[in-house]
């Protein structure tokens, strides 16, 4: 059957209920800066496309050197006079803003389908989990803030496009229950219209928010390093996370750098193939963009023809395209597991890759065919990658140790509990890693011996937030933890400890797996 776009869904009606939301914050030709307290046209607008289907969009109004520094010291400002607002006062400005992300709610996720290719379901989800986390903050802040104060200057936060408002607005809103003024600089890759719209509601609030939209390497000397910020909260991959900590090398400065680890899941005398199959192909959600996406599978030999009848259903079965592709006007919006990945250029990067392990001596275990995707009559399908599998990656191969952040999984195959480790540790530290196995006394031991933040027994973990203590072990996290009391902590002085992933030291919870 022919597909058709959702009526009222294309981008020209999305981004008008923006700008009827939002009008101060949005121009007819542009998006503007939220600078001091007010929505400024300055910055230069570049051209963008839509990763859904290569279609222009408006792109995020870069503003130069001169104007970040000023934006920063504003910043300050606002900062100075949030510390003295009383928490109460406080708690019920992000309760407004709270209420403003409720309202907006679907005009935001929209605004994400189009600009980051997420599936509708996903998008919602995005926003809620914001919404929902700040709002338990709301009611522990009064306990967490005991014996704490705000830092001495803004937060400044650079993060990763994939999960706008769960990490980044979600983050900020607590930076600012916490007595921070807070700035924020909009992902180059997309999620800059989803941000303003955010930001706005924010910023109607009365809560003292800075977005900017820039070039990393040319507003770093004023969103990393300056003297006037309080801290720095990074969201990102290695190289951009070791540029900014070389940065801050020089400074005595509070710092989140969230960087990515090679997530690994392995499979040992494991027998329930019924329940692990739904949680693989979960793993698959939005395309594997996501920080604790788990692309290797350490599996022991034995085990593979089994687990292979298992994956292969899994893979083969998934639902991607079009996120806004319908077959009848009438009809719900797809409920798929991804959409494109977020940029032509990083589909092709990907395809690559694939290729590349296969040159080198991998086994093509599985190829996806976009031919089995959902998408528009002549649409262009330059940003989807179809699911694939390599089995035995070359360690040469570019991949090997490292996450592809896209649709492309790995099996490594393995004898011996040695062997196991080893490859569950190929990344030199990662965020989450996960065994399948009936043999609780081997999970016990590999704990001991695998080097990631979170573990996981017959579960996946994520990212988490309220009571969940969120980190990284190893080249995959820098600085201070997050998560329920340590995120107020990060962004607070106080008596007590700051634990995390320091250079002089590692301080960790008691507890890290819940």
């Amino acid at each position: 059957m022919t597909l058709l776009l959702k009526p009222g869904t294309d981008w020209h009606s999305v981004t008008g209920t923006a700008r009827r939301l939002a009008p101060e914050a949005f121009d007819s030709d542009r998006i503007r800066n939220l600078i001091g307290g007010s929505w400024r046209a300055v910055g230069i607008t570049g051209e963008h496309v839509s990763p859904v289907d290569q279609s222009p969009i408006l792109g995020p109004p870069r503003v130069d050197h001169d104007t970040a520094v000023a934006a920063v010291a504003d910043a300050a400002r606002q900062h100075r006079e949030w510390a003295t607002v009383p928490l109460d006062e406080r708690a019920a400005r992000v309760r407004a803003a709270l209420d403003g992300l409720r309202e907006s709610r679907d005009a935001i996720a929209m605004l994400l389908v189009w600009e980051i290719g997420k599936p509708w379901k996903i998008a919602c989800a995005d926003i809620d989990r914001c919404i929902e986390g700040v709002g338990w903050y709301l009611g522990q802040i009064g306990r967490q803030l005991e014996g704490r104060r705000p830092l001495p200057g803004p937060v400044s936060n650079i993060a990763s496009w994939n999960y706008p408002l769960s990490v980044l607005v979600h983050a900020e809103l607590v930076q600012l229950l916490a007595g921070n003024a807070v700035i924020a600089k909009t992902p180059s890759q997309g999620g800059f219209h989803a941000l303003t719209l955010a930001h706005a509601m924010m910023a109607r609030a009365g809560l003292p928010v800075t977005l900017l939209s820039g070039v990393g390497g040319e507003l770093a000397d004023a969103l990393v390093s300056s003297p006037s910020l309080g801290a720095l909260a990074f969201v990102g991959g290695r190289s951009n996370g070791r540029a900014a900590a070389v940065n801050l090398a020089n400074f005595d400065k509070r710092h989140i750098l969230e960087q990515e680890g090679l997530n690994t899941w392995g499979i040992w005398d494991y027998s329930n193939w019924d329940e692990l199959a739904p949680l693989l192909r979960k793993g698959f959600e939005y395309a594997k963009q996501r920080c604790t996406a788990y692309p290797r599978y350490v599996v022991q030999r034995r085990l593979f023809p089994t687990f292979l009848e298992m994956y292969l259903s899994v893979i083969g079965n998934l639902r991607f395209g079009h996120p806004l592709a319908v077959e009848d006007a009438a009809d719900e919006l797809p409920d798929l597991e991804f959409g494109p990945v977020i940029q032509k250029v990083k589909a092709t990067e990907l395809r690559a890759q694939y290729d590349e392990a296969i040159t080198m001596g991998g086994i093509p275990l599985y190829h996806g065919d976009l031919s089995k995707g959902k998408f528009l009559p002549g649409q262009d399908v330059a940003a989807y990658v179809a699911p694939a599998c390599v089995l035995e990656p070359p360690r040469a191969w570019s991949l090997h140790h490292s996450e592809p952040f896209g649709p492309i999984d790995s099996i490594v195959l393995v004898d011996t509990e040695a062997e196991f480790i080893a490859a569950m540790n190929v990344s030199n530290g990662s965020l989450v890693s996960s065994v399948a196995t009936d043999d609780r006394a081997f999970a016990g031991r590999v704990r001991e011996e695998v080097h990631s933040f979170k573990f996981g027994i017959n579960r996946p973990r994520s990212r988490g937030d309220r009571e969940e203590v969120f980190g990284g072990r190893g080249a995959s996290w820098r600085g201070a933890f997050v998560g329920g009391d340590l995120l107020v902590d990060s962004v607070t002085e106080g008596e007590r400890p700051l634990f995390g992933n320091f250079p002089d030291g590692s301080r960790y919870p008691d507890t890290l797996d819940g």
